[in-house]
């Protein structure tokens, strides 16, 4: 009977690598099916050139004639991504799974290709590819690409590429990076690889984990002036909590704002109260204008050590306490926060996002750096 349990274990072994292989396979002819559709659209009703209003009727006129007369239900929009796709990646002619589907050039000929012209634009494009195309189409489903097809800039598309591959990312896990403005933190961070290396968790492990740098809260829509209040900036989180929660990342789930308590009839209020579903903890919140001051972190530990003695639940962790300020020094922070008894941690945000030349500047060593 055990001789049966291990064959069987092996032959199911065998059937998971080969459904797996087949579904690649599957996955890698779509996406190169979708990058044709994309060619052919391209270079048959556009010639090349970029005649927007001639080519979204096309595109319509397409749809309707494909349903009707071939049964293909190709939207509109789906078209469109195809053609997108091909234009942004033309270098997908140069794959080895391209140069597969062509190597007879009867398919050429069938689907009548301009194969000197496509050729071209393609080693005119793998000069400034920065991942190798073949890695992305072995890596890479379609669903992703539609994700990165819709920047414009290539050192910030190569970027996500580079991480979607490096960290294995689903595609959902591919946008909500995106969403995040990972980009965007990391070109700003002052320890990248640090960054970089958190990635790679799947899971929170430790109250650290937490912490971004730094937090990027343009969606607060606050408008540029000389002076905030802290009032504002809350109201404005409150007003945008959602994408606020998204910012600050999984297990967030908002408890109170203004939580007061008090000492011998002397009042203090925190300003935002979480609770982290994960880590199974309190996260208090507390929002600073200007740069962070060594008796912030005194504050933050006053507050951390009421709520450990009278809000912690059975099953809690000690709670964990954010100061979020708009400037900080990270020397004043290491001694203001060290020796502790709670967690604290001081992160920085910003209202507006800086200049996106500046921040090319700022990742392209990293992209490269982080490349395959």
């Amino acid at each position: 009977m055990e001789n049966i349990d291990i064959l069987a274990g092996r032959i199911q072994k065998l059937h998971d690598f080969f459904q797996h292989y087949a579904y690649k396979q599957i996955d890698q002819s779509l996406t190169f099916r979708n990058w044709l559709i994309g060619c052919i659209i391209f270079e048959f009703e556009q010639e090349g050139n970029n005649r927007a209003s001639y080519g979204e009727k096309t595109i319509s006129l397409l749809a309707k004639k494909l349903k009707k007369e071939s049964s293909l239900s190709f939207s509109s929009r789906s078209l469109r991504l195809y053609r997108q796709f091909y234009t942004v990646y033309p270098q997908i002619f140069l794959s080895k799974n391209a140069k597969l589907y062509l190597a007879q050039n009867k398919a050429a000929k069938i689907w009548q290709l301009p194969i000197a012209k496509l050729s071209e634009s393609a080693k005119s494009s793998e000069i400034e590819q920065h991942t190798p195309i073949d890695t992305l189409l072995d890596r890479l489903s379609f669903t992703h690409f539609i994700e990165l097809i819709r920047f414009e800039d290539p050192l910030k598309r190569a970027f996500y590429e580079i991480q979607a591959i490096k960290n294995n990312w689903s595609v959902a896990e591919l946008k909500r990076n995106i969403n995040s403005l990972l980009f965007d933190r990391i070109a700003l961070s002052k320890n990248k690889e640090k960054m970089i290396a958190k990635l790679k968790k799947e899971t929170l492990q430790k109250p650290a984990d937490l912490l971004k740098e730094p937090y990027m809260l343009e969606f607060l829509d606050m408008e540029e002036r000389a002076e905030y209040s802290e009032t504002q900036i809350e109201q404005a989180i409150i007003t945008h909590l959602h994408k606020f929660l998204m910012e600050m990342g999984r297990g967030f789930c908002f408890e109170a704002r203004q939580k007061r308590i008090t000492f011998n009839n002397r009042h203090y209020k925190i300003d935002l109260v979480f609770y982290h579903r994960i880590l199974k903890c309190h996260v208090l919140i507390d929002l600073k204008i200007g740069e962070f001051d060594h008796a912030d972190a005194g504050q933050m530990n006053l507050y951390l050590n009421y709520y450990k003695e009278n809000e912690m639940a059975e099953g809690d962790n000690p709670p964990v306490g954010i100061i979020l300020c708009s400037e900080k020094d990270s020397a004043l922070v290491h001694y203001a926060t060290g020796g502790l008894p709670q967690e604290v941690f001081v992160g920085k945000y910003m209202l507006q996002l800086p200049k996106e030349d500046d921040l090319k500047n700022l990742v392209r060593e990293d992209v490269a750096k982080y490349r395959d």
